[in-house]
């Protein structure tokens, strides 16, 4: 199956998470049109978006338009029923993903929600009156990580993607795994993901809905800094692999990894090298010493790279100098040796 007809049988499968209405309306699209779609997007009383690589479409009875005037609009019985249906009609189920704003699908498809917060003290117990859907359509793109590996040639000593949001850094960790574990990047490697949410396996009742290869190890709805610990007692990885790291504790975790000899890699929300290190958990990461580069992704297709540093350079240059000299040129790319 091409890359094209792939994309679009994943947008079938988020898809088919809506109410039957609006589930009909997306599955007649043209393909090109779920192919580039990743993310469709609905709020009460408003048209039915959806986002592809930077472009917004409104969904109307015949397809898409540019004129969210002319959209279709999602009704709040849409929405609950949508709703309903994404937690397999067991909302209590998925309590502890909707605290947290989300809900994981089978495939790795991530449906964030809008609404109101259900609070205890000061803990958000779950969310009620949901107002609105964001389903992140994840997709496996073999290859997409093959520019940035050659780049940076070995990886034994670490690696942070840094990039903003929709810019593929779960797709890039994705294939990131596949190769490692499947030898196509250099030899076969013991590998473990920690995944939190589910997004980066696709997990579904114990089974996968992504290809991470041959020799990886899944630790599936582990917090990062609990599964990383878990992995290095247990598993004996060469690399870990999670996603968007930040707290103190994944920091801890990271160090114990260094120690322990296996290589991270790991991603985390920034636009820019200066928004990275502007953050005090960021910089505690790149101090950790568990990254020895990091790479900056631009928005848009997966595995796209803007920059490759090495984290000691980064944390040289704040303390003396602008972040921004190291960054590349709109579309470009720099690396150091």
């Amino acid at each position: 199956m091409d890359q094209k007809k792939e994309n679009a049988c994943r947008f079938n499968q988020a898809a088919s998470a809506m109410c039957p209405r609006i589930k009909y309306l997306l599955l007649q699209l043209p393909e090109a049109v779920r192919a580039e779609t990743s993310e469709i997007r609905l709020r009460v009383n408003k048209p039915i978006s959806l986002w592809s690589s930077g472009s917004t479409w409104f969904l109307t009875e015949n397809g898409v338009t540019l004129l969210p005037e002319r959209g279709i609009r999602a009704e709040k019985a849409d929405i609950y029923e949508s709703f309903r249906i994404l937690c397999s009609y067991s909302v209590y189920s998925h309590q502890e993903q909707i605290c947290e704003g989300y809900v994981t699908l089978h495939g790795g498809h991530r449906v964030g929600l809008g609404g109101t917060a259900v609070m205890h003290g000061n803990m958000i117990t779950g969310m009620k009156d949901i107002t609105s859907l964001n389903i992140r359509v994840a997709r496996q793109m073999n290859g997409c990580a093959d520019q940035l590996l050659q780049m940076v040639g070995n990886l034994n000593g670490g690696l942070l993607l840094a990039g903003p949001p929709a810019s593929g850094k779960t797709t890039l960790l994705r294939d990131i795994a596949r190769q490692l574990s499947s030898g196509v990047f250099d030899r076969i490697n013991k590998v473990t993901v920690v995944d939190e949410r589910g997004e980066i396996c696709g997990a579904c009742q114990g089974e996968y809905g992504n290809d991470l290869g041959p020799c990886c190890d899944v630790l599936d709805g582990f917090p990062k800094a609990t599964g990383m610990l878990f992995a290095l007692r247990s598993l004996s990885p060469e690399y870990i692999i999670c996603d968007e790291l930040g707290t103190q504790q994944e920091t801890d975790a990271l160090v114990q990894s260094v120690n322990a000899g296996t290589a991270v890699i790991a991603s985390i929300h920034a636009g820019s090298f200066s928004e990275l290190t502007a953050r005090a958990q960021a910089r505690a990461l790149l101090q950790s010493g568990a990254f020895a580069r990091v790479a900056l992704l631009e928005r848009g297709k997966p595995g796209r790279v803007k920059a490759l540093v090495k984290a000691g350079d980064l944390l040289a240059q704040t303390g003396g100098g602008c972040v921004s000299d190291f960054c590349g040129g709109s579309g470009g790319l720099s690396a150091s040796a």
